[in-house]
């Protein structure tokens, strides 16, 4: 595999939209960005039961992209569910920066989606009755707040969509669909971001744009990134790579390779 290409340099008109992004980073936690202590996930119960998640302790370090890997069935999508908020565990803590998600309430909850999380998913989840500026800036919208414009700039020209913001998701490419959702998951330049298969709707060309944009954002604005992903090339856009079997980790690889992540999995049976 081609390693990632090293990113040009962006206009000095965005610099200082991109140096307000890492003063913001650097003020947060020194902590981790994200994290679970023993997380146990069932479904059913007795002999159907089901242990998703049996056990997990995982951290996601800030300023890091992390690749969550594991044949079908192991867990990873479970994982990022419950470190997400999106679902609770059976049993365990997960944290989002210092505040454990499962001692908040429904409004917390929403707050914590809205404001300290980004999502990027695999079918994009765009409102197709709105264009793609109006989707960028939709979270900020329902919030009842003013999204910085330097910030939306320098968002859209670094991931090539300027020149289509006032297109309808059904008028853009999938690539252009979720590039639009990269930037959406951005704007509010979150503590982290969960991508679930964010690749996986894509063609080749379209894929390497998307993971480009993610490794840029974890290197020049300090962002922290977890993606649940099945393909090797994917995760060899990251900085660390995990992996999950029958709901445990079981494995990790540091400046991954796609034929060192290829070998880990195969023998994982995936």
């Amino acid at each position: 595999m081609t390693a990632p290409r090293v990113p040009h340099t962006l206009p000095a008109m965005l610099t200082n939209s991109l140096e307000a992004a890492m003063a913001l980073t650097s003020k947060r936690s020194d902590g981790p960005a994200a994290r679970a202590l023993d997380l146990i996930k069932t479904y059913g119960t007795g002999e159907v039961e089901v242990r998703a998640l049996d056990g997990v302790s995982v951290e996601f370090e800030r300023g890091r992209f992390t690749a969550v890997m594991g044949p079908s069935g192991s867990g990873k999508s479970t994982l990022m569910h419950c470190m997400a908020g999106l679902d609770a565990p059976s049993s365990g803590s997960a944290f989002v920066g210092d505040d454990e998600i499962g001692r908040l309430d429904d409004a917390g909850l929403t707050e914590l989606r809205r404001d300290r999380i980004g999502f990027v998913f695999q079918s994009f989840n765009l409102v197709p009755t709105l264009s793609a500026a109006e989707n960028i800036t939709l979270p900020a919208d329902l919030a009842g707040e003013t999204v910085e414009r330097e910030w939306f700039d320098a968002l859209v020209v670094q991931l090539g969509i300027a020149e289509r913001l006032s297109h309808r998701p059904g008028e853009l490419s999938g690539g252009q669909q979720q590039r639009v959702a990269c930037a959406r998951a951005l704007i509010g330049r979150p503590e982290l971001i969960f991508a679930d298969e964010p690749t996986g709707n894509l063609d080749s060309n379209a894929s390497a744009e998307v993971l480009e944009f993610l490794r840029r954002a974890a290197n020049e604005h300090g962002q922290s990134i977890a993606m649940v992903t099945h393909d090797p090339l994917a995760a060899a856009y990251a900085d660390r790579v995990l992996f999950l079997a029958d709901g445990k980790v079981v494995g990790e690889l540091s400046s991954p390779s796609a034929d060192a992540v290829l070998a880990h999995v195969r023998r994982l049976g995936g």
